[in-house]
Order: structure tokens, then C-alpha cells, then sequence
């Protein structure tokens, strides 16, 4: 067994791959059926062929850098574990900031069963850990990609959210589509496509090969997404209500310019463990109070 890992490790580090020996273990791990404890404890114990053969194919679907998450068909995300695939993202560390914000930003207003939306739900890992963490909740998640919402509705199911949880087929700029009409919403979520289109080929293989392009490309400066939100989020917020969107690294200020030009309010910033901007919380202008309090350190607008 611990030859086998050897070798993996040998090629997925030959291929460019970042962390070779946990991935080789973790695949491993799936295609044994060992958990990590299991594995270490039967190290010098050889691998039966069927086991050996499916740890070959996963390793070499990693070493075409297929993402992990893919390969495996699972991410954990706000200590939930999600279904993965080709049509959705791979739910990142990052994107915690948002759900973060959004919870705090409930519990500061006492919004104890609040009314969701998730603009490019993907996995649904937005929506679902903000409704995991607030039992009362419901949500819609919306997705132009009907992939990315079949694997939404799975994840769903599988946490036993779907009963408050909702998912359409929709795109956000289809202002006829109706699913809109199932508003006001108290918090509205966004992860969108915030890449400059020209540094899409410069990426690591992982995304810029693997990961579906209507989600990560953002138009010649990144912001055409920003510029669609900014411009329709007043017609979704419920008073009193909240959006939170996803920022690439500097972003925050022009989305601040976009959605003060909507005629909304920059309430707060939340910043990710690194200290980059990666969230901003967004209001209605003229609305009631600002909420410095929401994210904590950090939270105060720029």
C-alpha cells in the first residue's frame, strides 16, 4: 500500500500538482474504502486488484488536473459535505465569508426565519449552509446551468434541507422569468463570475480547464456581473433586508462605486482569514441603520 502511494505521489508531483501526497492519499482512501486511521494502520498491507486498479484511474484523473473535488465527487463547506461535478464550482474556503456575514447579519436583525436567495447557487453551498444554521429559513437557489441545479437539489436532499430549500432553472438577467416573484428576500447571496476574462488561460489547469467558464468569467474587467447585480438587487430586497457578494481580491471598491450608482448603501466589508475584502454587504440607500456589527473584525465599511 505504501508503495502504491509512492508512485501516486511521484506523478501527481511530476504533473504540477500542489500537495501530491494528500492527494494521493485521499484518493487512496476512496478507492479503498479506508478512512485515514485505517489506512496508516494497514500501510505495509498490499491492495487487492480491483482497489489498486480504481486508485490507478483516480490518480491518473488527477494527474490530467481534474480537481480534486471532482474527482472524489465531494467538497466539505461550512462543515457540510457537498456533491461536486464539472457544472458547478468547487465550493471554496472563501466563499465562508459570505455565509458568515449573512447569519450574523440575521442574528444581529432578529431574523429568525428569513427568506433566502442564492444568485448562481451552483452546489447550493450558500444557500444550504445558511439554511442548515438557521432551521426557520427558506431559500431559492437559481442557476442558468440545469446541471449545476440538479447537483444543487441532491445536495439538498442529502442534508435533509429540501423541504425549506427551493432551486430553479433561472438566469438573473431574465427579468421575465418570474422566479423573482417568490420575493422579497431578507438575504440575498451571491458568488458570481468575477475573473477578468483575459486571466482566465492563466489560472491553474484546475479552474481554467475544469471548472464551468460561465462561472468564473466576469467580462473584460470582471465586474459585468456586479454591474447586472447592483443594477436589480433594490427590486429583490425585502426592507430591512441584505445582499452579500463575493469579491475577487480589490474588487471592493468599484462594486462600490456600481452599487452606489443603483442607489445602494455599502453597509459593511467582510474580510476572509488572509485580510482581503471578500464580501460586501449592500443595502438599500436611505434605509435604516448601517450594520458595523455584522462581520466583527474588519467590518466597518472602506
Amino acid at each position: 500500500m505504501e508503495s502504491l502511494l509512492r508512485e501516486a505521489t511521484a506523478e501527481l508531483r511530476a504533473a504540477g500538482v500542489e500537495g501530491a501526497r494528500l492527494d494521493a492519499r485521499l484518493l487512496l482512501e476512496r478507492a479503498t474504502g479506508l478512512d485515514r486511521a485505517r489506512l496508516l494502520a494497514a500501510s505495509r498491507d498490499p491492495v487487492d486488484a480491483t482497489a489498486a486498479d480504481r486508485f490507478r484511474a483516480l490518480v491518473a484523473e488527477r494527474r490530467a488536473r481534474r480537481p480534486l473535488a471532482q474527482v472524489l465527487g465531494r467538497r466539505e463547506f461550512w462543515s457540510l459535505d457537498f456533491a461536486v461535478t464539472a457544472d458547478t464550482l468547487t465550493p471554496r474556503p472563501d466563499s465562508e465569508t459570505l455565509v458568515e456575514a449573512a447569519l450574523a447579519f440575521a442574528a444581529d436583525r432578529g431574523l429568525a426565519a428569513p427568506r433566502v436567495l442564492d444568485l448562481g447557487t451552483g452546489t447550493g453551498c450558500l444557500l444550504l449552509a445558511v439554511l442548515h444554521d438557521l432551521p426557520a429559513a427558506t431559500g431559492l437557489g437559481i442557476d442558468a446551468s440545469a446541471g449545476a441545479v440538479a447537483v444543487a437539489r441532491g445536495n439538498a436532499r442529502a442534508l435533509g434541507l429540501d423541504p425549506r430549500a427551493r432551486f430553479a432553472v433561472a438566469d438573473w438577467n431574465d427579468d421575465a422569468a418570474g422566479w423573482a416573484d417568490a420575493g422579497p428576500f431578507d438575504l440575498v447571496l451571491a458568488n458570481p463570475p468575477y475573473i477578468r476574462d483575459g486571466d482566465i488561460p492563466g489560472l491553474e489547469p484546475e479552474v481554467a480547464v475544469h471548472e464551468p467558464r460561465r462561472a468564473l468569467a466576469g467580462g473584460a474587467d470582471g465586474l459585468d456581473a456586479y454591474r447586472a447585480l447592483t443594477a436589480r438587487l433594490d427590486r429583490w430586497l425585502a426592507p430591512g433586508g441584505a445582499a452579500f457578494l463575493e469579491l475577487g481580491a480589490g474588487q471592493d471598491g468599484a462594486v462600490a462605486a456600481l452599487a452606489a450608482a443603483a442607489g445602494l448603501s455599502v453597509a459593511a466589508v467582510a474580510r476572509d482569514l488572509a485580510g482581503i475584502a471578500r464580501c460586501l454587504v449592500l443595502r438599500r440607500s436611505g434605509g435604516d441603520d448601517l450594520i458595523k456589527k455584522t462581520v466583527g473584525n474588519g467590518g466597518e465599511p472602506d
